[in-house]
C-alpha cells in the first residue's frame, strides 16, 4: 500500500465515521423530538400550574387576613376579660365593704 492509497483509505474511513455520527445524531434527535401534541399538553400543564399557584396565593392571603382578624378579636376579648376581672375585683371589694358595714350596723343595733 503506497502513500496515496493510505491517504485515500484514511479519508474514506474518516468520512464514513462522520456519516455514521451524523446519522446517529439525526436518529437521536428524531426519536427524542417533542411533538406538537406533547407541546400542547405541556402548555396545558403549565397553565394549570399557573392557575393552581394563583389559587394557592389567594388562599394564603385569605388565611393571613383571617388570622389577623382572629388575633385582633382575641386581643379585644382579652382586653374585655381583663376589664371584667377588674370590675369583678372591685365589686368583690365593694361587697365585702358593704357586708362589714351591715355587720357593724347590725352589731350596734343588736
Amino acid at each position: 500500500m503506497n502513500r496515496n492509497e493510505f491517504i485515500l483509505a484514511t479519508a474514506i474511513i474518516l468520512f464514513a465515521a462522520f456519516l455514521l455520527g451524523w446519522f446517529a445524531s439525526w436518529l437521536i434527535h428524531r426519536l427524542s423530538r417533542v411533538t406538537r401534541a406533547e407541546m400542547g399538553e405541556l402548555e396545558s400543564m403549565a397553565q394549570q400550574l399557573h392557575e393552581a399557584e394563583e389559587a394557592r396565593d389567594l388562599a394564603v392571603s385569605q388565611l393571613e387576613e383571617r388570622e389577623a382578624d382572629l388575633i385582633a378579636r382575641l386581643g379585644s376579648a382579652e382586653a374585655g376579660l381583663r376589664a371584667a376581672q377588674g370590675e369583678l375585683a372591685e365589686s368583690r371589694t365593694e361587697i365585702e365593704e358593704l357586708r362589714s358595714y351591715i355587720d357593724r350596723k347590725l352589731g350596734r343595733k343588736g
